[in-house]
């Protein structure tokens, strides 16, 4: 891109976007653009860290799902145990009659837990997932 903007059209769902626009009021923020620009730069800079790590590493795995999703408690516990070599310990947590955060230790190959943190945030369901990583 050469100096331009480039416009885009997203979906949401009408909550989320409520939601992010009382964020973004609180926080300063003068219009959605601004607001999203921060959020997608943060996003890239996240994931471009956390890209460059090999080898072994440990952390966390923090998900906040919606547990009123059929079947998907289910899945995500089928997929924890296709990983099990990386999982060391997973806490429950539930927030209110629908919400569930878990928090799921990791330790291992960073590749698998990578492919574990994939696995996860594709589920129908999963409103929130985040992998904090560091090298052993």
């Amino acid at each position: 891109m050469d100096g331009g903007v480039s416009r885009i059209s997203i979906s949401l769902p009408p909550d989320l976007l409520r939601e992010f626009d009382e964020v973004i009021r609180a926080a300063g923020y003068e219009d959605r653009s601004k607001a999203i620009q921060a959020a997608m730069r943060g996003f890239i800079a996240e994931h471009k860290w956390s890209g460059k790590l090999r080898g072994t590493g440990v952390g966390a795995i923090v998900m906040v799902y919606d547990h009123r999703v059929r079947g998907l408690q289910q899945r995500l516990t089928d997929k924890q145990h296709r990983f099990e070599e990386v999982i060391g310990s997973t806490m429950h947590i539930h927030l209110d009659r629908g919400n569930c955060l878990e928090i799921i230790a990791v330790r291992g190959d960073v590749e698998e837990i990578r492919a574990l943190v994939r696995e996860l945030e594709g589920e129908r369901g999963v409103k929130q997932l985040r992998l904090s990583l560091v090298q052993t």
